[in-house]
C-alpha cells in the first residue's frame, strides 16, 4: 500500500503542469504560441531527465542494498560485455534523437521571421532602447522611469521600492494583438540583449550586425523584460516594457503619436525664435541633466573618471560653446559618450549645454539658445565662440603643460612605478587591480593574447581603443605618451606576465605616427 501511494504521488507530481507553471522556481509559460511550445519542450525534457534519474539511481541504490557484502554476495568477475556496451551506447542515442526532433521543430519556428505584419527596429544604446516602426513614421527612445532615489539612496535613506522596481520606462514599445511583429535588433555601442520572457524572445543586439526575432501576442497587456547582456555600469537600469493593445487601441495610439510629433515639430519651430532666460535654461537644463547625464557624470558634475570625465571645471564645459554642442549632439566615438541629437529637442540640447557651462561653479556666463544648436548642426556657425569674461579669466589662469621629452629613456622600475599609478587611475575600474578583468566586456589581462603578443598592437589598443570591443576606450587624448608607455610596460610585466618588455615614450610616439 505504501509503495503504491508513493508511486501515485510521483506520477501526480510529474504531470501537474498547471502547478509547475505557477511555481516561481520554474520557467514561465508565456503568452505566445511559441513561448508555450518552449515551456512544453522544457517540461518534456525535464520529465525525461527525471525518469532517467529515477531509473539510474534507483537501479544503483537497489543494487547497493541487495548485493551488499553483508548478505554474502560476491562481486562478479567479468570485465566487459559487448551487449551491455551496445545497450548503454544505443539507448542514450535514441533518447537524444527523440529529444532533438521536437526541439529542432520549435527552434525552426522561432527563427521563421517570414510573413510579418509589421517590423520594428530595436537598437540598444548605453543604457536605453531605441524603437523605430518601419511601417509608420514613429521612433522614440525608451528610458528607465523608476525614480532615482529608489535605487541611488542619494540622501542616505532607502526609499520604498515601487511595484515594478527597475522594470518601468517612460515610453513602452506598443504593438497590436494578433499581428506577427518582426524585430530587427542591433546596437549603437556595445553588445546588449533584448529579452522579454513572456514572448520567449531573447536576442543579442550586436553593433554592426542585425539579428532578428518575432512575436505574435493574442492577449492585451503589459509585458516586461530587461537587457540580458552585461553592457556596462548601468546594465541593471535598462528594462524592456512592451504594451500590447487591441487593433483599435493600437490605431488610436499611432494617431496620437503622429499628433504628438506634429506638436513637437511646431514647438521646435517656435523655440528657434524664442530666447530663454538664464533661469529658464538652467531649470530645464538641470531636469535634462538629471534624467540623461547624471548616471555617468554624477549630479555634482564630478564624473567617474576615466570613462566618464568630470564636467566641473572641464575644458569642454569652459571652452568653445560650439565644441560643447558638438559633443552633446554627436557624442564621441570610442567612448561612453553617446550623441543626444536624436533623443532631445533643440531647446533641451541648448538648455543642458547652458546648465553644464554654468553649474557647479563653472559660471561661464553664456546662454545657448535652440537657434544656436540648429545653426551649428546645419553648418551655420552655432553659438558665439567668443569666451565670456569669467571663462576668459579662468582660461588665462591655466598654464600650458610643458612639452614631453620623447627622447628620455626611463628605467624599468621607473616605468613600473608610474605605470601602476596610471593603471589604478585609468584602468582598474574595468580590468580590476589584479588584472582579472570583468569578462566578457572587460577581458582579463593575465597572460592574455594582447599582453603576451606584439607590443606594437598593445600600444595601439591603449592609444586608439578597440574596434572589436567599443568598451575599450582610446586614451590618446587622456594620457601622455610617457604615461601610456608606463602603463603598457606595467601591464606586460605585472601579475606574473613577465614579458620583460620595456616601452619608452619614443615607442608610443612611433606607433601614434602610423
Amino acid at each position: 500500500m505504501i509503495r503504491r501511494n508513493l508511486a501515485l504521488l510521483l506520477i501526480s507530481g510529474l504531470f501537474a503542469n498547471s502547478a509547475m507553471a505557477q511555481s516561481k522556481y520554474n520557467l514561465t509559460e508565456g503568452v505566445t504560441a511559441i513561448s508555450k511550445e518552449v515551456y512544453d519542450l522544457h517540461m518534456l525534457i525535464m520529465y525525461i531527465c527525471v525518469v532517467i534519474g529515477v531509473i539510474v539511481f534507483g537501479a544503483m541504490f537497489w543494487s547497493m542494498y541487495f548485493h551488499r557484502k553483508s548478505k554474502g554476495v560476491k562481486a562478479a568477475t567479468f570485465h566487459e560485455s559487448t551487449k551491455v556496451e551496445i545497450l548503454w551506447t544505443a539507448i542514450p542515442i535514441i533518447i537524444l534523437v527523440a529529444m532533438a526532433i521536437p526541439a529542432t521543430q520549435t527552434l525552426i519556428k522561432m527563427e521563421d521571421n517570414s510573413a510579418a505584419d509589421m517590423t520594428v527596429q530595436v537598437t540598444g544604446s548605453q543604457w536605453k532602447w531605441h524603437y523605430k516602426y518601419f511601417e509608420e513614421d514613429i521612433e522614440f527612445y525608451s528610458v528607465l522611469s523608476t525614480p532615482r532615489d529608489e535605487f541611488d539612496d542619494l540622501d542616505g535613506v532607502a526609499s520604498d521600492k515601487g511595484e515594478n522596481y527597475l522594470l518601468e520606462v517612460d515610453k513602452p514599445l506598443v504593438i497590436p494583438t494578433g499581428k506577427k511583429v518582426r524585430f530587427v535588433i542591433t546596437s549603437d555601442d556595445v553588445i546588449h540583449s533584448w529579452w522579454v520572457p513572456a514572448f520567449a524572445v531573447k536576442q543579442d543586439a550586436n553593433p554592426g550586425f542585425i539579428n532578428e526575432a518575432w512575436t505574435k501576442v493574442d492577449v492585451p497587456g503589459v509585458y516586461r523584460g530587461q537587457c540580458a547582456e552585461l553592457c556596462g555600469k548601468d546594465h541593471g537600469y535598462m528594462p524592456v516594457v512592451v504594451e500590447v493593445k487591441s487593433q483599435e487601441d493600437y490605431d488610436a495610439w499611432v494617431a496620437e503619436q503622429k499628433e504628438l510629433q506634429a506638436q513637437a515639430a511646431e514647438a521646435e519651430k517656435a523655440s528657434l525664435n524664442a530666447q530663454m532666460t538664464m533661469d529658464e535654461a538652467m531649470d530645464l537644463g538641470e531636469t535634462i541633466y538629471v534624467a540623461h547625464c547624471a548616471a555617468c557624470h554624477q549630479a555634482s558634475g564630478q564624473g567617474l573618471p576615466p570613462a566618464f570625465p568630470a564636467l566641473k571645471g572641464s575644458p569642454i564645459a569652459l571652452g568653445d560653446a560650439n565644441a560643447h554642442i558638438d559633443i552633446v549632439y554627436n557624442g564621441k566615438a570610442g567612448t561612453g559618450m553617446q550623441g543626444y541629437g536624436k533623443q532631445l529637442s533643440l531647446k533641451e540640447l541648448a538648455a543642458v549645454v547652458t546648465y553644464e557651462r554654468n553649474a557647479w561653479g563653472n559660471n561661464v556666463g553664456d546662454i545657448v539658445q535652440a537657434s544656436d544648436v540648429q545653426a551649428f548642426t546645419t553648418g551655420g556657425g552655432g553659438a558665439d565662440s567668443a569666451q565670456a569674461p569669467a571663462q576668459a579669466e579662468e582660461a588665462a589662469s591655466v598654464e600650458e603643460k610643458p612639452a614631453e621629452d620623447l627622447t628620455k629613456v626611463y628605467s624599468k622600475d621607473e616605468l613600473m612605478t608610474l605605470g601602476e599609478q596610471v593603471y589604478m587611475q585609468a584602468c582598474v575600474a574595468c580590468h580590476q587591480a589584479g588584472g582579472q578583468g570583468l569578462p566578457p566586456t572587460f577581458p582579463s589581462l593575465l597572460k592574455s593574447p594582447i599582453i603576451t603578443g606584439d607590443v606594437t598592437a598593445h600600444i595601439d589598443m591603449v592609444l586608439n581603443g578597440s574596434k572589436k570591443n567599443p568598451a575599450m576606450a582610446a586614451f590618446a587624448n587622456q594620457l601622455t605618451k610617457t604615461e601610456i608607455a608606463a602603463v603598457v610596460t606595467y601591464e606586460r610585466n605585472a601579475w606574473g606576465n613577465d614579458t620583460g618588455d620595456v616601452v619608452q615614450p619614443a615607442d608610443v610616439d612611433a606607433v601614434s605616427a602610423k
